[in-house]
């Protein structure tokens, strides 16, 4: 009996040192549009990382800003547009410059089949359409925005969310007949909705960029660089975002 208890005893007191080794976390702030693609390089980079924790937030671009603005703790942050990074370069908490690594384009979001025939950007202006959008802060509402000058045609939503997913998901779930995401939030729902593509799109493409914040480190700067290499790019690709191009002259 005391035997076996010693043996417990022992067992007890190994497995508490196995768990007890140190585990490095690296905090990374990312669009809420990016969730996909992110998800999977965390694994990646946690295979290649023996005893790191990547611990990924997602959220609106505008609001991860404010958040590293106000002090939030972070090690990376990755924006659906320049004009959100900028607001933390501009705030002096970048490691360097902001790299682009992706882009992305709007995509009308509908319920399975379309069931209201939506064609173009113009029909989302329909008063029997139930129509949600981001808010104009975020990323994707600054894109709408954007189209709807471009085009002339004033949109009237029942609501402004505060990122993509949350676009996607009431249409998804059937709260709204239709918003505006990018092809990546389409894509990544499958059958639950369907997508519709319109050329006034390509006049209002986001480019992502992405970088290590002041103070954060290696770890850092090795994510940057796997998102910005040829897996991470493979990853992006995958998931339906463009290859990176050069601003507008």
């Amino acid at each position: 009996m005391r035997r076996a208890l010693v043996s417990l005893l022992v067992l007890t007191a190994l497995a508490g040192c196995g768990g007890s080794e140190p585990t490095q976390t690296l905090t990374v702030l990312a669009a809420a549009s990016l969730k996909e693609p992110f998800t999977e390089l965390e694994r990646m980079f946690e295979a290649g990382h023996a005893g790191v924790d990547v611990r990924i937030s997602f959220a609106g671009s505008s609001d991860l800003a404010q958040q590293i603005v106000n002090g939030a703790p972070a090690d990376v942050f990755a924006a659906a547009n320049e004009s959100t990074m900028d607001t933390v370069v501009q705030a002096g908490l970048a490691a360097g410059e902001p790299k682009i690594f992706a882009g992305n384009t709007l995509q009308i979001v509908t319920a399975p089949g379309n069931p209201k025939q939506i064609t173009g950007f113009a029909d989302l202006a329909g008063r029997d359409l139930v129509l949600v959008v981001c808010a104009p802060q975020v990323p994707c509402g600054s894109a709408t925005g954007q189209i709807e000058q471009q085009t002339g045609v004033t949109l009237a939503p029942a609501s402004e969310e505060p990122d993509v997913k949350a676009v996607l998901g009431k249409v998804a779930g059937g709260e709204a007949d239709a918003g505006l995401v990018y092809v990546t939030d389409v894509k990544a729902a499958g059958d639950k909705v369907t997508g519709v593509d319109f050329p006034e799109a390509a006049n209002a493409v986001n480019r992502y960029p992405i970088i290590a914040l002041d103070g954060s480190g290696e770890l850092a700067a090795q994510f940057v660089t796997l998102v910005l290499g040829e897996g991470g790019g493979e990853v992006l690709a995958s998931a339906g975002f463009q290859a990176p191009s050069p601003p507008d002259p």
